[in-house]
């Protein structure tokens, strides 16, 4: 079929949907080597199509110039590129030359973006992407962690108290105001740094302050975010000048694609390309979380201010504990750990909760045990990333024998998946059964489970169990926290 198209381009007939069909048939890589073949010594060819007076003639060339990587066409791309008056041509001719090597052509797209700052906004996102592609984004570096801010800490809907007396061990010498919010907790601080250490919650935002709810019409909400305190924040807490690369994120009942697509192209051009919108190299999200009566609240996200926190976990598996929220689990449980106490965890996947449980309270030995091999090989590199001295050993819990016993069980449950309900059952009966072997007198379970039916009978049929305290943590789905001692 490509023999065919090729010769009728050979013979300039019905040269655009030819070009079209092409495009279609070399999306496949074969095809794709074999119509570069055809087409060896006469590239000339697709050049000259660029001059054709049909516009959708000259698009198609040029996109097609791109998916072939003609290297030896740049030269009259660019040329054509300036002689072209079709704006969604002109567009197309920089989608093409985005897929060629341009290095040497970077200041000419430089000073054409400079030109043309002002004109359509397609033209200079597609001359940014160029840019961006070819020399790399300028990122920018946040320096406001001694000035004085408002943050949003997202966390637990359930423990957000449990985020609160973390905040409030800082102190009145860093904090302003600390108050509950219904995402997390908002601070009002001197400084932002000892809030990066804290290790309950999952995000750190900073609220956009608007003069009104953000709608959902994207050009009046391109405008209220412009006028907001948005841009001044950037520029007092960055070094560097603009752009500032941005993603937006809308957290709504619905999706709103063709909001997020309108309302970015509107903010780069309300703010003169200040705010340029990136999909892959951003270094800002721009969040906006929506509201009962379907506006939205604005905040940021910096991904300029760099969160070392949970540093240690390079891996992770499908069913691992977000650290944050083991982090949680482990200040709920803290009033009944042991300094230097022997634990166990029997299914420890990456090693998260051994780690933030021996972050918390130091303990003496550490013994984390899965089934899975892999997640032992992780949960290696975490621990060793993480400073953290812990034995990890590749063993079924049920076949695991050892010389003492543990003060602590501390064990994030597997969870249903496509298990029967029977074997869940049988699953939590061996699994009490075999823990009484292994955990001393006055030991306890520190137990994370969405199984509150089966966790519930067993401390009913196994009177050696006492149950201690239970945290609700995430109630639309039945996670609970449960701290379990023996009589």
């Amino acid at each position: 079929m490509l023999e065919n198209e090729f010769h009728k381009l050979e013979e300039k007939q019905e040269i655009r949907t030819t070009i079209s069909q092409i495009r279609k048939e070399i999306k496949k890589q074969d095809s794709k080597k074999a119509f570069l073949e055809l087409l060896q010594g006469k590239e000339s060819m697709i050049v000259d199509f660029l001059s054709e007076e049909d516009a959708k003639t000259r698009k198609n060339t040029a996109l097609l110039i791109g998916d072939l990587k003609l290297e030896q066409a740049k030269e009259a791309l660019i040329a054509a590129y300036l002689n072209e008056t079709t704006l969604y041509v002109k567009s197309a001719y920089l989608t093409a030359l985005g897929k060629l090597d341009v290095r040497e052509n970077l200041e000419f797209f430089k000073n054409r973006l400079q030109e043309v700052q002002k004109h359509q906004g397609e033209e200079i996102r597609e001359l940014n992407e160029i840019i961006l592609k070819t020399e790399g984004a300028k990122k920018h570096q946040f320096t406001g962690f001694q000035m004085p801010h408002e943050m949003l800490l997202l966390t637990n809907r359930e423990q957000r108290e449990v985020t609160l007396s973390e905040v409030k061990e800082i102190g009145a010498s860093v904090q302003r105001k600390a108050e509950l919010h219904p995402l997390g907790v908002l601070v009002f601080s001197k400084e932002v740094t000892p809030f990066t250490k804290l290790r309950t919650y999952r995000e750190l935002l900073f609220p956009i302050h608007t003069n009104e709810r953000i709608p959902a019409m994207p050009h009046r909400a391109a405008e209220l975010l412009w006028h907001s305190d948005l841009y001044a924040f950037l520029t007092e807490c960055h070094e560097g000048d603009a752009p500032f690369f941005f993603r937006l994120e809308v957290k709504s009942a619905e999706p709103k694609t063709e909001f997020v697509k309108k309302l970015g192209a509107s903010l780069e051009k309300k703010s003169d390309w200040k705010l340029a919108n990136s999909t892959t190299d951003y270094e800002i999200e721009i969040r906006l979380i929506e509201a009962k009566d379907g506006s939205f609240v604005p905040f940021l996200k910096l991904y300029s201010m760099k969160m070392k926190r949970f540093a240690y976990r390079k891996n992770a598996i499908a069913m691992s504990i977000h650290p944050a929220t083991a982090a949680m689990l482990m200040y709920l449980a803290k009033p009944y750990l042991k300094e230097n106490a022997q634990i166990l965890d029997p299914c420890c996947g990456v090693g998260t909760m051994l780690i933030e449980r021996d972050i918390l309270v130091p303990a003496r030995e550490k013994y984390g045990i899965d089934i899975f091999g892999d997640a032992i090989d992780m949960a290696r590199e975490n621990a060793a990333l993480a400073g953290e001295k812990i034995n990890f050993i590749h063993r079924d819990y049920f076949d695991f024998k050892h010389d003492y016993k543990f003060d602590e069980i501390v064990t994030n449950m597997p969870v249903k998946g496509k298990k029967a309900k029977e074997d869940m059952d049988a699953f939590y009966a061996r699994f009490f059964e075999k823990s009484k072997s292994l955990l001393a007198e006055d030991g306890i379970i520190i137990m994370y489970s969405n199984e509150v039916g089966f966790v519930k009978k067993q401390l009913r049929l196994q009177p050696c169990y006492r149950l201690i305290q239970e945290y609700t943590i995430r109630k639309k789905d039945s996670y609970c926290l449960f701290i379990i001692g023996m009589k």
